[in-house]
């Protein structure tokens, strides 16, 4: 046998060894491979939807092409500008607020210790798990005007008038951003707190002898440490700017018309579209709108990370 074969007989040897070594790996990681195929790649040729005026009848390759007829609907009407602007005021407001909340939560649970310390971390993550529509009625149950717990209990006391909730546009910016924050934070300071719990402890005992106090090592220590973590997931927030958690702004406020001009953005506007005017296509657009813009601001927030500091960058 030659040299050449008996390298090549060799490496593949090696490359069966190593397969079999990480086989449970790729059998654990094979649903989520699947499932991302299914939910994420299969679709991919629908988006020529967004192209054409879809019909049923002639289905979706069949269907007249349009060219960009349908993404000049989304900027035509009155509200593009309000749905726009709702759409990345309130992600901005909300990778702010999540980040800033995620990191001091976490910190506070590395800190922590006793039996209860499991308890509240598993605690705080139960917020992510509840389904909007039960998130909609425990709002509901403080914001009715009737018989609503801030209305009944709190305002009565104070002496003031009840408001109403859900006609009062100016309270809602707060009321939103509240309530993703109270079911979102959780997520985020789960993985804080690995990365802390991960994190090389001799730097804090070395701190602690040269007399640093708790604060000076979260703020010369953790922060830094963490700030790879931070600029991830801000990252990846910044890919989703334009789009919204379609139950935070559809359900949460019951779908108030009177709110639409603080609580509409593009998904909901999209859907309510879907419902009035059965536009399949224009659907697509918006989807195809809010992924382009999604990777440019990716691509962009990375391209700044990497001249700051290079080695933060995702790529």
């Amino acid at each position: 046998m030659s040299a050449a074969k008996s390298t090549a007989v060799t490496g593949k040897k090696k490359r069966w060894v190593k397969f079999k070594r990480f086989l449970p790996v790729y059998l654990m990681a094979l649903p989520g491979v699947v499932y991302l195929f299914i939910n994420n790649y299969m679709p991919l040729p629908g988006l020529v939807l967004a192209f054409k005026n879809y019909s049923a009848r002639k289905g979706i390759f069949g269907s007249d092409w349009v060219g960009l007829e349908n993404f000049k609907y989304l900027f035509s009407t009155s509200d593009a500008f309000i749905i726009t602007r709702n759409t990345i005021c309130y992600n901005v407001a909300f990778i702010v607020v999540n980040l800033v909340c995620a990191v001091a939560v976490a910190i506070i649970l590395s800190e922590m210790t006793g039996k209860g310390k499991k308890f509240y971390q598993s605690a705080i993550l139960l917020p992510y798990l509840i389904s909007y529509v039960i998130i909609s009625y425990l709002v509901f149950a403080f914001l009715s005007t009737e018989n609503g717990f801030i209305n009944n209990t709190i305002l009565k006391a104070l002496g003031i008038e009840s408001i109403s909730w859900y006609t009062e546009k100016k309270y809602w910016p707060f009321i939103l951003v509240f309530v993703n924050t109270w079911r979102c934070v959780g997520y985020n300071c789960i993985i804080y707190l690995s990365t802390i719990l991960g994190l090389h402890r001799p730097y804090y005992e070395a701190a602690a002898i040269d007399g640093a106090t708790k604060w000076q090592q979260i703020t010369k220590i953790t922060i830094p440490m963490l700030r790879p973590t931070m600029i991830m997931l801000t990252l990846m927030a910044v890919g989703r700017i334009f789009y919204s958690d379609f139950g935070l702004f559809y359900q949460v406020p019951r779908n108030s018309g009177t709110l639409l001009s603080v609580t509409n953005t593009i998904d909901t506007y999209v859907y309510r579209g879907l419902l009035e005017l059965g536009d399949i296509s224009m659907s697509a657009a918006a989807g195809v709108y809010q992924s382009l813009v999604g990777f440019v601001l990716v691509l962009g927030a990375n391209t700044l990370v990497r001249k700051i500091d290079k080695d933060s960058a995702l790529f």
